[in-house]
């Protein structure tokens, strides 16, 4: 198809809408679980100012909302995405692709990924190096790649406890996944001679496969489940995010990183080294056509959401500087077109 076809299209399609967006006058959501807490406090103080209809508010992990969104424009398609990390250039020319072209990208605040275990459980103290070895399918011992043989946590380091290693943990559609393995796997692994003299593919396959031996269990339910999962099996560790250990303090904690605990304040300064920025993405070309789209915006980025007192923080969001507060918030108000670094 050429580009003169492409663009007709888009506009066929941009028209077609506008004589039926009343067929729905609702805000739809979609993405990031990490987010969608967040979301939906907005949505339902949004909804109570009884201008707009509450937005529906869907959980369906970054990669799959970001498949919903980069769809079609249209009001079949959602008009916002949730983020617990960055949309991808390739996500970026996929939407492309499908007409969605004009995307803002809004920075929200952060959030830490925490390894957490229930109360009743042992406190672990681990490094970043030290989780890899435990979830990875291949690791590298006596200088050769060779599938994971740790079994338990003491056989990576005795310092550990003498438990089986057990690891609930997000299932690829979910954007904590894709932190984990960036802030996580990654790094630790890369830095090994034997990973380095790999062709480019077959490091990225070592550095990001986890285990299937039963060691690593991937759950695709929201962090619920992780939850009920690791209060039923004490020594179990799960991989969740701040935001929800903050919410259910009272029955598991965290695993120390590499030195540091996961804290409000050790995030928001970047002290703690397992935390990431959150974002939600709007489709300007539905802006105008569903109601409310910018008034939502204002109330995400207003100060009493998402400011230091705001009622995001008391969700467990980490807000941001005051500087970037308000460049975001300028940001999202003009609409400002997504820019790639």
């Amino acid at each position: 198809m050429t580009k003169t076809m492409t663009a007709a299209a888009v506009l066929l399609a941009t028209v077609a809408f506008a004589g039926v967006a009343q067929a729905r006058d609702q805000i739809r959501i979609v993405g990031s679980s990490t987010v969608y807490p967040f979301a939906t406090a907005v949505a339902e103080q949004f909804g109570k100012a009884g201008k707009f209809k509450t937005p529906v508010v869907e959980s369906t992990g970054t990669g799959g909302g970001l498949r919903l969104f980069c769809a079609g424009v249209g009001p079949d398609q959602p008009d916002i995405v949730n983020g617990s990390r960055r949309i991808e250039p390739s996500e970026v020319e996929n939407c492309a692709k499908n007409g969605v072209t004009g995307i803002t990208e809004i920075t929200v605040g952060y959030d830490g990924i925490v390894f957490v275990d229930s109360k009743k459980g042992p406190q672990f103290k681990l490094t970043r190096e030290q989780m890899y070895r435990a979830a990875a399918r291949q690791v590298v011992v006596g200088g050769k790649l060779v599938d994971n043989p740790y079994m338990k946590w003491s056989d990576i380091d005795p310092s550990l406890p003498g438990e089986p290693i057990l690891i609930y943990g997000p299932a690829p559609n979910h954007g904590t996944r894709d932190a984990f393995v960036e802030l996580v796997m990654e790094p630790s692994c890369l830095k090994q001679a034997e990973i380095k003299a790999l062709s480019k593919d077959d490091a990225k396959k070592a550095c990001q496969t986890v285990r299937e031996d039963g060691s690593w269990v991937e759950v695709s339910e929201n962090y619920t489940t992780i939850f009920q999962k690791i209060t039923a099996s004490p020594s179990a560790l799960g991989v969740i995010t701040f935001s929800y250990l903050d919410q259910n303090g009272d029955k598991i904690q965290a695993a120390m990183v590499d030195g540091e605990i996961a804290t409000y304040d050790n995030i928001a300064t970047g002290k703690y080294p397992v935390s990431r920025p959150l974002f939600f993405y709007v489709k300007k070309a539905h802006v105008g056509m569903i109601p409310g789209i910018k008034e939502y915006i204002a109330e995400f980025t207003s100060e009493k959401a998402w400011g230091p007192k705001g009622y995001l923080v008391d969700k467990g969001l980490i807000s941001m500087p005051d500087a970037k507060r308000k460049a975001e918030a300028e940001n999202a108000a003009k609409l400002a077109d997504l820019k790639l670094q």
